[in-house]
């Protein structure tokens, strides 16, 4: 069967929020996503967290915390849809497992995330949080995450592969404090220009 492009962001975002694709291998579908199509930065994480599906503010954690911090921005504009998209790699809590929550849900990416990208044709540049956005979105970049975020040259401006700003990930940004020292400055210098421009 052919896929089917919805013309309409805002309907297309209705029919992901209705999607229940997932259901029984996840607790609870509730997918977590916003944009609209004059958006200029995209973010792609991992998955909403517990605290993001009671919710249904996307990044409104810690996590998200950390993250608008090392994009330099405020929460209302973080949280401007019509300049900030965020686009999970899962859309829903995907539980929690031994060591943390279990990875995203493999369906949502391949099901949705060519439609939703579709409609965000201004984005200039696009975050890809963790492991598993890097290797949706840059198969051909080292294995290794680490390895990746100090190749960032190679990517940016167009693109930004992070770590997951986790609590969870201290210990890999004591190991690697070049980051917050060289890639964080690059990232928050190119983050401001777009929403200068926007």
């Amino acid at each position: 069967m052919a896929e089917v492009i919805v013309s309409d962001l805002k309907q297309l975002l209705s029919e992901i929020a209705a999607c229940r694709i997932c259901e029984g291998q996840i607790p609870e579908p509730r997918p977590v996503l916003r944009g609209t199509s004059s958006a200029r930065l995209l973010i792609i994480g991992q998955a909403p967290g517990s605290k993001v599906h009671a919710s249904g503010i996307p990044w409104g954690d810690a996590s998200g915390s950390r993250l608008r911090a090392w994009m330099g921005l405020t929460d209302a504009e973080f949280y401007d849809p019509s300049r900030v998209a965020i686009m999970p790699m899962g859309f829903c809590y995907p539980g929690k497992g031994k060591s943390g929550d279990l990875p995203p849900a493999p369906v949502c990416a391949p099901t949705w995330h060519h439609q939703v990208l579709q409609h965000l044709q201004k984005i200039e540049c696009t975050l890809l949080i963790g492991l598993y956005a890097k290797r949706h979105y840059l198969p051909e970049a080292p294995n290794r995450l680490t390895d990746t975020v100090k190749n960032w040259r190679s990517y940016a401006p167009t693109q930004f592969a992070i770590p997951h700003p986790s609590p969870r990930n201290q210990l890999w940004l004591r190991r690697n404090a070049w980051f917050e020292q060289e890639v964080v400055p690059a990232l928050q210098d190119r983050v401001r220009a777009i929403m200068r421009a926007a």
